[in-house]
């Protein structure tokens, strides 16, 4: 099933989501900007890569590449309504990720269970 803003990533499941992350078996990514981050937190362990940061932390051709990124395990991304992890989701698959869902929201997260914390 695709996202409803332009059908970047297929979305996942939001317990999914939280379960994955929580065992390791995904990666999860914030795409918020900062100020957004303050106001709300994020979902517990997941990495702040603002959109306006992704060409240069995550495209492995880029020297800022962030390492700790792995092109081969799911990678989950969510902003706050759903909107920008869409069209982020349709980026990292160019970029080389082999599996990328979008979540959604902060929002979705919650829903699914999963904890938040301060930035």
């Amino acid at each position: 099933m695709f996202g409803l803003f332009g059908g970047g990533g297929n979305r996942i499941n939001p317990e999914e989501a939280v379960k994955g992350a929580g065992d390791g078996s995904m990666q999860l990514i914030d795409i918020r900007e900062m100020n957004e981050l303050a106001v709300t937190g994020k979902a517990k362990g997941a990495k702040h890569i603002p959109m306006m940061q992704m060409t240069a932390k995550c495209d492995p051709r880029h020297p800022e590449f962030d390492k700790t990124l792995d092109t081969e395990k799911p990678l989950v991304v969510y902003c706050a309504t759903g909107a920008r992890s869409s069209q982020a989701a349709r980026y990292l698959t160019q970029m080389g990720f082999k599996d990328v869902r979008n979540l959604g929201g902060l929002h979705d997260w919650v829903r699914g269970g999963g904890a938040t914390e301060r930035a």
